[in-house]
């Protein structure tokens, strides 16, 4: 019996009949078992990181679900989907590690904004902020994010409000309204009755509107063209690497935020964010590369410290856009979230 399921699949033959391959896997041939979980492990790595708002939470998820599914395998009757069996196994375990972990904050939750940028205080250590996850480990092969609805549920604010829900009505919302399973599927499940995860969903519904409250100040977000966007991100990256304020602040919703996890402080406000890049970000030179991440378009951010002849991997921003300006930058300073990404720790 395996203690770690591998996910390197790539030497595996053409995709099975499913029924073949669960025959073979309950036989205890580990091979066919793999290939079951190499047709389901990106739904269920992005089922756990909803649910528990980090990657490496997620992985930690994701391995204990693979390997109690390989244990348990003679308890599956057949009676459901291979997969709804796994989501069971893996709701659960999510479940048992909410129990046991302080939820996942964005900076917003963890303190008031600051005024002054001479002290951004000191590095929270531990499990203590939601993280981004890049696209590739969320998206399906050839369905990178294509519907709107879809980027909505991986972005990271639907992710960060999420942790608000306690663990069940957590559950019970993304089993409903983004897996798309029945309140009588659900309460399988769960062990719930379904009088037991209308409420809870009724509830959930309810916390995330009071969470992401909808502005009466703005119009309906606009639709960004691909293109429209693309060139607003030149324009945004032109502006940082010139160090030119005015052009990138232009580039700023008037209620911007800017977030620096693991740091607490963050900055509320065009005045303040253009305050904090004239004073603090601006005063290093900086070179920045596109990536991607929770459906977002964002940057590997390289700073080149004085006297250096070399850019130093310093921070992943993403942007969140509302019609044509930005609405927030969350920067990421944790070294083991640039390597997630596989971004290299120098950059000429």
């Amino acid at each position: 019996m395996p203690t770690r399921i591998r996910l390197k699949m790539h030497d595996f033959p053409p995709v099975q009949c499913e029924q073949d391959l669960l025959g073979k896997a309950c036989s205890g041939d580990e091979r066919a078992f793999g290939c079951l979980i190499y047709l389901h492990r990106r739904q269920i790595f992005g089922h756990c990181y909803r649910m528990l708002g980090s990657p490496h939470d997620a992985d930690d998820a994701l391995q204990e679900t693979l390997l109690a599914a390989w244990r348990g395998l003679a308890t599956y009757d057949g009676r459901g989907s291979f997969a709804a069996w796994l989501y069971r196994i893996g709701t659960n375990v999510c479940l048992r590690l909410i129990s046991k972990r302080p939820k996942r904050l964005l900076s917003s939750d963890h303190g008031p904004a600051i005024q002054s940028t001479s002290d951004l205080g000191t590095l929270v250590p531990g499990r203590v902020w939601v993280e981004p996850c890049p696209d590739q480990d969320l998206s399906d092969e050839g369905d990178p994010f294509h519907h709107l609805a879809r980027r909505e549920t991986v972005s990271l604010a639907f992710v960060a409000a999420l942790q608000h829900l306690p663990g069940t009505q957590r559950a019970v919302l993304l089993l409903r309204d983004v897996l798309e399973f029945s309140a009588a599927e659900t309460a399988g499940l769960l062990d719930l009755s379904v009088p037991a995860v209308t409420s809870a969903l009724q509830r959930a519904r309810a916390t995330l509107r009071q969470r992401r409250p909808p502005d009466p100040s703005r119009e309906e977000p606009l639709l960004t063209s691909a293109d429209r966007q693309g060139e607003l991100l030149n324009a945004f990256v032109s502006a940082w690497e010139r160090r030119d304020v005015g052009a990138l602040v232009s580039l700023l919703a008037e209620d911007v935020r800017f977030t620096m996890p693991p740091l607490p402080a963050w900055f509320d406000g065009r005045a303040q964010v253009a305050l904090f890049f004239r004073e603090r970000v601006f005063a290093t030179d900086w070179r920045l590369q596109p990536l991607r991440a929770n459906g977002q378009a964002g940057f590997a951010c390289y700073l080149r410290p004085d006297g250096a002849h070399r850019y130093q991997m310093a921070a992943i921003l993403l942007t969140e856009f509302h019609g044509d300006r930005i609405v927030h930058l969350q920067s990421f300073l944790d070294p083991s979230l640039h390597r997630r990404f596989g971004l290299p720790e120098e950059n000429l």
